[in-house]
């Protein structure tokens, strides 16, 4: 059932409210510099400064000024998947930074290393030795941090020293056997196949485990200790925090509204376009309105769908597609190869397989840390930690940079300069 049929259903809940909606501006407004800055420019690299560019807005029936810089009024917003709200300070992002600057990520890998674990060939950390695969490689984590036989707690003598068995099992999954490539940088069958090994591995843990959590760290940013496309599965004997939330959440949403919370979310998206970043047939990509990270994504598909392994066969190809783009957009951003954490969510497994799961809508979250360049990362400490989440510049602001970007990847739109002798 589309969300379209499910959602002729559905009527907001009294006291709703709509989600933030600029008017498009005349194209021109004034910086605090004197400038004019283009309205379409997105965010404007000034040295290591970012800034937001003001939008103009229409004086409309309520009787609201022609210049007024809306999208750089603080305000919070509320994301209803986690059932918290983030602090939005647009204007935030025009300060001077002389904090830490990050390392840019090296380009200079090279495409096999003996010293690399994760190469063919290589003989990991326990003494084995990979085989020389030529396409994805599973094999079980070396340092697992669930294993399937570990002994349960003692009872607790004490409501506040609580403590649950955890058991389970860490797989590894290199993508493909050459280190000096990345997603964004491999052909479509063969993200096609990473897509298929992530189904059938989603399959064939979930039939015991009650969370199968796949999820990549990409760079060295983001704690990657080997150069080399791979993420990890661990599948676990109990559902995780954010799973218990998102379950929560969304049961709740469906019970109140009848209709799942992400797909009609999806088709809200797609018909407001103002966070949209990457669209086809079967998925979408948007930066979500209660975004925390500043170019943090959301990827949904249009059709009600519980889990990876209940994707039909085109679907997997659309999403490969649409996995290449927005990564190659990632990596076009600061023309470095993008950092950032993501995973699947969907549907709990195991004893939950026969329970009624309508409510969950398949989804993957990806969360970049960078903020204003390859070296200046956005970091959640202090108030983020102690209070609520911040971030430093509008969620359309961010979609509207990423959506701008050119879908051919910066490294070969240089390898063809270099042809072409330019």
């Amino acid at each position: 059932m589309t969300v379209s049929e499910i959602s002729a259903q559905y009527r907001p809940a009294e006291g709703t409210a709509p989600a933030l909606s600029i008017p498009a501006g005349d194209g021109r407004d004034a910086s605090p510099g004197g400038r004019l800055v283009p309205a379409g420019a997105g965010l404007t690299d000034l040295g290591e400064t970012l800034l937001p560019p003001p939008t103009r807005v229409s004086p409309g029936v309520d009787g609201r000024p022609e210049e007024q810089h809306v999208l750089e009024h603080q305000h919070c917003r509320h994301n209803p998947l986690r059932d918290e709200w983030v602090l939005v300070s647009a204007h935030r992002v025009r300060r001077p930074w002389r904090g830490q600057l990050e390392q840019p990520p090296t380009e200079d890998v090279p495409r096999w290393d003996p010293a690399n674990p994760l190469c063919p060939g290589a003989t990991r950390a326990n003494g084995e030795v990979n085989p020389h695969y030529e396409g994805t490689f599973v094999f079980p984590n070396d340092f697992p941090a669930l294993q399937p036989d570990s002994p349960a707690p003692g009872d607790s003598d004490h409501p506040l020293f609580q403590a649950a068995a955890a058991r389970g099992v860490c797989k590894v999954m290199c993508f493909h056997p050459w280190s000096d490539l990345t997603l964004p940088l491999m052909s479509l069958a063969e993200i096609r196949a990473v897509i298929d090994a992530w189904a059938e591995l989603a399959a064939e843990l979930g039939a015991s485990y009650p969370w199968v959590q796949i999820f990549e760290n990409k760079g060295e940013m983001m704690g990657c200790s080997n150069p080399h496309p791979h993420c990890q599965v661990w599948a676990s004997s109990f559902l995780p925090n954010e799973a218990r939330l998102e379950e929560r959440t969304q049961r709740q949403y469906r019970e109140r509204h009848s209709v799942p919370m992400l797909l009609e979310y999806a088709e809200q998206e797609a018909r407001r376009k103002e966070r949209l970043v990457v669209e086809n047939e079967d998925w979408l990509v948007v930066v979500p309105y209660w975004a925390t990270w500043p170019f943090q994504t959301l990827l949904l598909p249009r059709r009600h769908v519980l889990r990876l392994q209940d994707l039909r066969d085109s679907e997997r190809d659309s999403l490969a597609s649409i996995m290449q783009r927005l990564l190659i957009k990632y990596d076009n951003l600061f023309q470095v190869s993008f950092p950032y954490s993501m995973g699947w969510h969907g549907a709990p497994t195991g004893p939950h397989l026969q329970e009624d799961c309508r409510h969950w809508q398949l989804h993957a979250h990806y969360y970049p840390p960078l903020l204003r360049s390859a070296t200046v990362r956005k970091f959640m400490v202090g108030y983020e930690m102690l209070a609520q989440a911040q971030r430093d510049l509008t969620p359309e602001q961010a979609a509207e940079r990423l959506r701008s970007l050119p879908e051919v990847h910066y490294k070969q739109r240089r390898r063809d300069g270099e042809e072409c002798g330019v």
